[in-house]
């Protein structure tokens, strides 16, 4: 099995001293669980050091992306990005099907800027972290509102305390454990985002959709892998409570986690998540035993990549206000929800492959035609045609 490697972290070059170092202010009643439980130390140490490790490299992965779009060296790119994006935007249903998406390849901000700081995230999540710096991941982030920061801290804390629940041999009644921690998490609404799934088409067609996923692939990549990790190794932590023939499935989901990181720069040699991974798809059973925790960690999920579209969109204005904007959607209890059976169609339409794939079996191959804008895009266009 691929071991983690450790040590300390140099900069790579000229961009990573203008990255900011994770601030040492205090989140106060955050910091209890702000790093990952004892039992997920004890008995997976590895995954442990990983996870405190990805509230660093996201922290840093924000500023990152703000650096690089404020650099002089993509603005000779920004104006041209830009109007690709919008290209797509404008264009019909049926064009886009036509031209399969316009999908992104060699649309990259800045390729070079974005290699270094992916070797550099890529060093801050191989290295050990301590308490204060993982407590603080998200403490005065240069790039993201305090609200966002308060919102990605409680979620850490709710993931974390669903580990300790599923690792607790002494909870014999882990589904009464899970909806009290809902309960908890809950109760701070502003800073906790909705139990129900949100408009599914909202993360592919908001004005800034894309805009991640185009302008930094690399980054979007390693983002997106640091997902799947913490949804399969979730999954295979429930699976191996259930079943003994699932004994060592986290080794295996830590295995195939550093075949898709590969090397520092993105080689790989398996492809990292080119769709958001979603629980439905990559921890059914998550799901069935908790709609509602699964939901969340979606929900939030979900909320970070499309805060990374609007700090990727090139030249865009307002972005304070664009977040904000999206902040308020899904910590909404009430309103622009959806239902089950479309939040279950959509997390699928992703593809289980392009989600990075399950932690159980083997899949080498996408199941799918279509992407999820692809199948949008047809719904979209069979109804007007009707109409």
């Amino acid at each position: 099995m691929t071991k983690i490697h450790r040590g300390s972290t140099k900069p790579a070059r000229k961009l990573l001293t203008t990255i900011v170092c994770t601030a040492i202010v205090s989140l106060g009643s955050q910091a209890a669980l702000a790093q990952t439980g004892d039992k997920l130390r004890a008995e997976y140490p590895q995954l442990a050091e990983l996870f405190n490790a990805f509230n660093l490299t996201q922290a840093h992965a924000f500023e990152a992306i703000t650096k690089i779009n404020a650099h002089p060296a993509s603005a000779a790119n920004l104006a041209e990005l830009r109007k690709h994006l919008q290209v797509m935007r404008t264009m019909t249903k049926s064009e886009l099907m036509a031209n399969g998406g316009m999908h992104h390849l060699g649309k990259a901000l800045n390729p070079e800027m974005e290699v270094e700081a992916r070797i550099y995230l890529t060093a801050v999540m191989r290295a050990r972290h301590t308490d204060e710096e993982v407590t603080n991941a998200y403490a005065d982030n240069l790039a993201i509102s305090h609200q966002m920061s308060e919102i990605l801290s409680r979620g850490r804390d709710f993931e974390n305390r669903l580990f300790e629940i599923f690792l607790d041999d002494s909870i014999n009644d882990k589904p009464a454990a899970v909806n009290a921690a809902i309960t908890d998490y809950l109760s701070d609404d502003r800073h906790s985002v909705s139990t129900f799934p949100k408009e599914s088409e909202f993360l592919v067609e908001h004005k800034q959709a894309r805009g991640f996923k185009t302008a930094f692939p690399r980054l979007s990549g390693l983002m997106w892998t640091q997902q799947w990790l913490q949804l399969a190794s979730l999954e295979a932590i429930i699976l191996e409570t259930v079943d003994k023939q699932f004994t060592n499935s986290v080794d295996t989901a830590l295995e195939r986690f550093w075949g898709k990181i590969g090397t520092d720069g993105g080689m790989s040699v398996f492809p990292a998540p080119s769709e958001l991974p979603m629980a439905p798809a990559i921890a059914p059973d998550l799901y069935t035993q908790s709609p509602e925790a699964a939901i969340i960690l979606d929900n939030l999920n979900i909320l970070e990549t499309v805060v990374a579209d609007i700090l990727s969109y090139p030249n865009e204005i307002d972005r304070e206000a664009k977040i904000d904007a999206a902040i308020a959607l899904f910590t909404n209890k009430e309103a622009g929800n959806s239902q089950p059976a479309e939040y279950l169609l959509f997390a699928l339409r992703g593809g289980i492959y392009e989600q990075g794939g399950p932690v159980i079996g083997d899949l080498t191959r996408s199941e799918r035609n279509r992407s999820r804008d692809a199948m949008g895009m047809q719904q979209a266009a069979t109804t007007n045609t009707r109409r």
